[in-house]
């Protein structure tokens, strides 16, 4: 009995150990992946049998300004279904984050979004030190090293995925519509992957979703980045409440750092 309690006491502290381990990707990484004036570009494909068809476009802007103070990334990302397509899903996102330079931890997120008539506009300002998030709906209490929808992407641009073995889990929380969500990416390894735009050497991530409008919850997502010290996402795989979607790296400008992942367009 004290041999078993002695192997589940030393197994929570490597648990612990783990976690903590994990959840330090969150708090504390210094940027290395992406700089002001970067911009990527991105090509939306849709499913719903047999045939992958343009649905529509997205794109990620990032200019270095001046919050409060303080030296911040202002990232937008824009997202928008094709004209021919909006008889089936009109699609009009804007997302805003003003990433801290020197924390990479959000400042301000805005949320403006209309996906299929089904609008959503959300303003919110953290407080990391008060551990508060003050929306437009009211103030909510925050943990520590908390991200918005967005920042969360370029922050896990900057993960060290080397440290991890195929199937392990980057544990990180996520505050979006006004509630605290304990989220979690999981690295599933390394793949080559060819799209029409090239073909690249990827590192392959699946974070767990929030279903919402379009997206369908759990692991159901599946992304490829650049095996390069940028970390581009190269292609995401989903399925959505109807159909599957696709979407690649359609371009780019101003990346921070070589592109060697590409093999050849």
């Amino acid at each position: 009995m004290k041999r078993r309690i002695k192997y589940s006491v030393l197994f929570a502290l490597l648990l612990l150990n783990t976690l903590a381990h994990a959840q330090s990707d969150f708090c504390g990484i210094k940027n290395t992946s992406f700089k002001d004036g970067e911009k990527l570009i991105f090509k939306v494909y849709y499913n719903m049998g047999s045939i992958w068809v343009g649905a529509g476009y997205a794109s990620f802007t990032t200019s270095l300004e001046t919050l409060n103070n303080k030296k911040v990334y202002h990232i937008t990302g824009d997202g928008k279904t094709m004209k021919s397509y909006e008889w089936f899903y009109k699609v009009r996102d804007r997302y805003e984050t003003f990433l801290d330079a020197e924390t990479m931890l959000p400042q301000k997120f805005i949320r403006n979004v209309d996906e299929g008539g089904f609008k959503i506009y959300n303003h919110v300002t953290f407080n990391h030190e008060m551990g508060q998030a003050i929306s437009t709906n009211g103030v909510f209490k925050i943990p520590r090293c908390v991200q918005d929808v967005l920042s969360a992407i370029y922050y896990a641009r900057n993960i060290d995925y080397s440290k991890y073995n195929p199937g392990d889990k980057i544990p990180f929380s996520m505050f979006l519509d006004d509630q605290v969500y304990n989220l979690f990416i999981r690295y599933l390894g390394k793949e080559q992957v060819t799209t029409k735009y090239g073909t690249f050497n990827t590192i392959k991530i699946s974070p767990l979703l929030i279903e919402g409008t379009i997206f369908k919850g759990g692991e159901k997502m599946t992304v490829w980045v650049s095996d390069d010290e940028n970390h581009v996402p190269v292609r995401v795989d989903s399925p959505i409440l109807v159909g599957s979607i696709k979407v690649d790296l359609a371009g780019y400008v101003k990346l921070r750092n070589p592109f060697t992942a590409q093999i050849n367009k």
